[in-house]
């Protein structure tokens, strides 16, 4: 059985038809959904795009405030705390608040205090990462830690991955925030997180536990930070390998914008499909 059918079966809803004619848009009418209570959106490539605001993701934010419905902004960056993150938001003119910011930091750090609270952990990573693993209670040491945590830095160290290697070959587990391979800069791309963490992999033999996108879990812990239910929820991103694939498997509806990385063509070489594609968030403003 494919990704497609575990993912729907799991939603509980029956596995709906591709239209035949390829010309054919994917509406989301064909799913017979409830009406959007709650909403979710990915960042980069959505609101925001190389360091200015996506046209009409303002206005999208600016409707998403003043309708009340509940909604949070997510990111697999883990660099950066959500305060940080408002401040660059609002400096493009997004005004989004704090506490509307979920990074893959932030469901690390609650995935750790579920599974092993009050744990210890040898951190690779940002100030993003270390404040949600403060925040939760957890002791961060290089002595006979319980986790080894990886997030995105700017400045990997030869000598902290070294540290990493021996503590995993010593028993400490491997978790890391996102299986992102590349991270975008105005130079070009960027080895990110999961690109380290398959060095790490490779020199122990040990693979790590992603938190972040596409691991629906992300999802989940979104949903029940702002008490929204998946059935009434939608998930608007950018990339078909993370967010559309997280958001079908989390059970919610899917909108594929093409403001970023996955194009309408490239979209339909995936074995799943997002619920419907627009062009931007613009054309979401009145649905709201």
């Amino acid at each position: 059985m494919g990704h497609l059918s575990h993912a729907v079966l799991r939603a509980g809803r029956p596995p709906f038809l591709r239209p035949t004619d390829p010309d054919t848009p994917w509406d989301d009418t064909m799913q017979d959904r409830k009406p959007v209570q709650s909403w979710l959106t990915d960042m980069d490539g959505v609101l925001v795009h190389e360091g200015q605001p996506v046209p009409g993701a303002p206005e999208f934010i600016k409707r998403l405030r003043a309708s009340g419905k509940p909604f949070l902004v997510l990111t697999n960056n883990s660099i950066y705390t959500p305060r940080d993150l408002q401040a660059r938001l609002v400096r493009m003119g997004l005004d989004v608040p704090e506490e509307a910011i979920w990074s893959s930091a932030l469901a690390t750090g609650q995935f750790l205090a579920d599974q092993r609270p009050g744990g210890t952990a040898y951190v690779i990573g940002e100030a993003g990462l270390t404040t949600a693993l403060h925040a939760v209670g957890y002791v961060l040491t290089d002595f006979a830690p319980d986790y080894v945590v990886l997030g995105e830095t700017r400045t990997y160290s030869f000598e902290a991955i070294t540290k990493a290697v021996r503590l995993i070959n010593d028993g400490a587990r491997f978790i890391c925030t996102n299986p992102d391979v590349t991270g975008p800069s105005v130079e070009g791309a960027l080895p990110a997180a999961g690109s380290v963490a398959a060095m790490i992999s490779k020199a122990t033999g040990v693979e790590p536990y992603f938190v972040g996108k596409p691991n629906p879990m992300m999802m989940r812990s979104a949903l029940n930070t702002i008490e929204a239910h998946s059935e009434t929820t939608a998930m608007i991103g950018d990339r078909m390998d993370t967010d559309i694939l997280c958001g079908l498997e989390a059970g919610l509806e899917t909108i594929l914008v093409l403001t970023g990385i996955s194009t309408r063509v490239e979209a339909e070489r995936y074995p799943y499909r997002p619920s419907r594609i627009v062009d931007s968030v613009a054309d979401l403003i009145d649905e709201i």
